[in-house]
C-alpha cells in the first residue's frame, strides 16, 4: 500500500489527461474555429496537436519522432522505478507526490506518441494532405493539446537586442499531462532544500539506528 498510493496518483492523472484528450478529439473542431472560451479571451480550449517536444520543438532527422518517442518511454520507465526507490528509501512524501505527478504526465504524453493515429480516426474538421496524413504509424503519434493561454502577441521594440522588431506570439498551448509535469517540477524547485535536507536527515537517522543495532548485537 505504501507504494500503491503514489502510483494511483499517476494513474488518476493519466485517466484525466486521456479522457479530456479523447473528448476534445471527438467533440471539438480543429483549430481556432472550435475554440471554447473559459475565462474571457485569454484562457480557452483550443484543439491542436504537437508533434515535437515542449513548445513544439522538433527533432529534424527523418527518424526524429521515433527517437523522441523511445526517449519518452525510457524516461517513463526510469521515473516509475524512481518512485519505487524513493518510497523504499523513505524520502519525504511531498517530494514523492511531485515525482508521481511528473510520472503521470509523462505517461499521458507517451500514450499519445505511441497510439495516437493508430486507434483514433481523423477529426472531420481537419483535412489532411498527402504530406501530412492524419493517421500516423506506431510510435509516430502527435500529442493532443487544448489549454490555450492567449497572453500577448505583437511587434517587439527595435531596440531589444537580437529579437527586436520581430513579431512574437506569447500563447502557450498545453494539456493535463503538461500541467501535471509543470506543477510537479515547480513544487520541487520551490521546496528542494526542504525536500533534500529532510531526506538526508532521514538517511542519517536510519544509518545511525542500524549502527547502534549492530553494536548492541556485538555487545550481547
Amino acid at each position: 500500500m505504501k507504494y500503491l498510493k503514489f502510483y494511483l496518483v499517476a494513474f488518476l492523472i493519466i485517466l484525466l489527461d486521456q479522457s479530456l484528450k479523447l473528448w476534445v478529439h471527438h467533440h471539438m473542431e480543429f483549430g481556432t474555429a472550435g475554440e471554447i472560451p473559459i475565462f474571457g479571451n485569454w484562457f480557452k480550449l483550443h484543439y491542436t496537436i504537437n508533434e515535437g517536444m515542449a513548445f513544439g520543438i522538433k527533432l529534424g532527422e527523418e527518424y526524429g519522432k521515433l527517437i523522441l518517442t523511445f526517449f519518452r518511454i525510457v524516461a517513463v520507465i526510469a521515473i516509475g522505478y524512481y518512485v519505487y526507490y524513493l518510497v523504499k528509501k523513505k524520502y519525504p512524501q511531498a517530494y514523492i507526490w511531485c515525482i508521481s505527478l511528473i510520472l503521470g504526465g509523462a505517461v499521458g504524453n507517451v500514450i499519445d506518441s505511441v497510439f495516437y493515429g493508430v486507434f483514433l480516426e481523423g477529426n472531420a474538421s481537419y483535412y489532411p494532405s498527402e504530406e501530412e496524413p492524419w493517421l500516423y504509424p506506431w510510435f509516430h503519434g502527435k500529442v493532443i493539446d487544448m489549454f490555450y493561454l492567449d497572453i500577448w502577441q505583437g511587434y517587439l521594440p527595435e531596440n531589444i537586442p537580437l529579437i527586436g522588431g520581430s513579431y512574437i506570439f506569447l500563447w502557450p498551448i498545453f494539456n493535463v499531462a503538461d500541467s501535471s509535469i509543470f506543477i510537479g517540477v515547480c513544487i520541487i524547485l520551490l521546496f528542494q532544500r526542504k525536500f533534500f535536507v529532510s531526506s538526508t536527515e532521514t538517511t542519517q537517522i536510519a544509518e545511525s539506528s542500524k549502527h547502534h543495532g549492530n553494536n548492541t548485537t556485538v555487545g550481547t
